[in-house]
């Protein structure tokens, strides 16, 4: 029942072995889906840009929740591709934000959870968390306007963004990721009237330490933090404990080069999950699943008759049953897509459905809530594949022959002079603070923080209970001891 695939497969997204065929079907372009739009470019100061929150913004203070649009540079995509929307969780006037950068496949969502927690953990502090700029390919209409998202995307109605025509893909590797994220970190300071400490989850994590070494026009990332943080990933062979090495040769390097070249400009790693040939099929399926579990978590599940023999429940589940089952450990998924939730009753309700038993420590309504929004950007559908080229070649941190030839500007790591957490769960089996401490140690790093929780899966630090998440608690404590 369960596949296993190489680490870069699946981190930072979900993934399970469903079979399922009908999903992608529809055609033309997705740079703009309904219910997208936000504010204006942010151009500095605290709140900036927020001329129009998108929907589901709330509160005035700390519970204050936006997203808001920031400008970014020309990327050559379609018309409304050249800016990043951030979700900014907490008040306005904070002095500190932190940054948080999804993994692969992640979007901003990730992060509304933690963001929540770190907000009332630390006074004056305000998370910021970007989606990368493919995420404006995406159609996410089918999830607002009173729609219904199951006919809407597995019946293939939505706007796909066709392969063909998107060469412009090619070229959206590493440098221009971090120009983006320069854009928020720059606005997030405020010209300097405040401090930012940048982060990120898996993948995230690597970005997050490639900015700090990377030369901006002669300005190393650095200069521009209070702070680092990164949860279960990283650079120096953070990965390494999950016993796939990154595919960093020369050989390797030109083989993805050339087939980028050749029009295969988006990862399509998760359509060999077998849930659609689409780039964007796998995540379609997590994130209705998701949204169905938040918005009729008791309800049966509209989901299980689509899928395969094979994969379908022996007995009538719900929409939070079905989700459950989507992502908990306790179903032989991997580690570094899954979650510590609980299971399926045992037995049936006074209607003959089972539900969702929470025993672990991430409630599965958790992971629901964050799915469904208030925006549903938990996955991002349109991965460039050579964005992936770069972060593997990255993981050497250091200005290589090879990372040069990408033009990757990897020159400032020894230099790096803030501190720095690093966090890690059981996925990759202690490979994450071994490359924080060589991280450290060949740096001018002033101290570090270094948090274990083995009793976490990958995903369990973005949506664990507040009270279990020792991610989060710790998170804080650095957040909170910055001078």
């Amino acid at each position: 029942m369960t596949q296993r695939w190489a680490r870069r497969a699946v981190l930072g997204g979900l993934a399970g072995g469903l079979v399922v065929a009908g999903v992608g079907a529809g055609g033309g372009s997705a740079w703009a889906a309904g219910g997208r739009e936000a504010g204006g470019g942010v151009t500095g100061g605290p709140g900036a840009g927020e001329g129009r929150s998108r929907a589901g913004g709330r509160g005035t203070g700390a519970g204050r929740e936006v997203h808001v649009a920031v400008a970014v540079g020309r990327g050559g995509g379609p018309v409304g591709s050249d800016r990043v929307q951030v979700l900014q969780v907490g008040p306005r006037d904070a002095a500190t934000v932190v940054v948080l950068v999804p993994g692969m496949f992640g979007a901003a969502n990730d992060f509304r959870l933690m963001a929540r927690d770190l907000v009332a953990a630390v006074p004056g502090v305000q998370v910021w968390a970007p989606d990368r700029r493919e995420e404006n390919l995406t159609d996410r209409s089918g999830f607002t306007g009173g729609a219904d998202p199951l006919a809407y995307y597995l019946d293939g109605h939505y706007r796909t963004q066709d392969p063909a025509a998107s060469g412009f893909a090619a070229g959206w590797g590493l440098g221009l990721a971090l120009d983006d994220l320069r854009a928020v970190v720059l606005a997030a300071r405020n010209g300097g009237r405040r401090r930012v400490v940048l982060g990120g989850h898996s993948w995230g994590a690597t970005t997050a330490l490639a900015y700090a070494a990377w030369d901006f026009g002669g300005c190393p990332g650095y200069r521009d933090l209070a702070g680092l943080a990164v949860l279960d990933g990283g650079v120096l062979g953070a990965f390494k404990g999950a016993g796939a090495p990154v595919q960093d040769s020369p050989e390797q390097v030109r083989q993805r080069l050339a087939a980028i070249e050749g029009g295969r400009v988006f990862d399509l790693t998760l359509s060999g999950v077998g849930l659609g040939a689409r780039a964007e099929s796998t995540q379609i399926w997590y994130q209705l699943a998701g949204w169905y579990a938040h918005h009729d978590p008791e309800g049966r599940s509209v989901l299980q008759d689509r899928l395969p023999d094979a994969l379908r429940p022996s007995h009538p589940v719900t929409n939070a049953a079905l989700l459950g089952a989507l992502v908990d450990a306790g179903f032989g998924w991997p580690n570094d897509i899954s979650v510590h939730s609980g299971r399926i009753a045992d037995s049936p309700g006074a209607d003959g459905v089972r539900g969702w038993v929470d025993e672990g420590i991430t409630p599965i309504a958790r992971v629901a809530e964050a799915y469904a929004g208030p925006v549903p950007a938990v996955w991002e559908w349109y991965w460039p594949a050579r964005l992936s080229v770069d972060l593997d070649v990255s993981d050497a941190y250091a200005d290589t022959d090879l990372a040069r030839s990408l033009d990757l500007r990897l020159r400032h790591a020894a230099g790096l002079d803030v501190p720095l957490y690093a966090f890690q769960t059981s996925a990759y089996r202690g490979t994450v603070l071994d490359a924080a401490r060589r991280v450290a140690a060949e740096s001018r790093v002033p101290y570090t923080v270094h948090e274990t929780d083995e009793g976490m899966n990958h995903l369990d630090p973005l949506f664990a209970a507040t009270t279990h998440n020792t991610a989060t608690r710790t998170l804080a404590e650095f957040v909170r001891g910055l001078r």
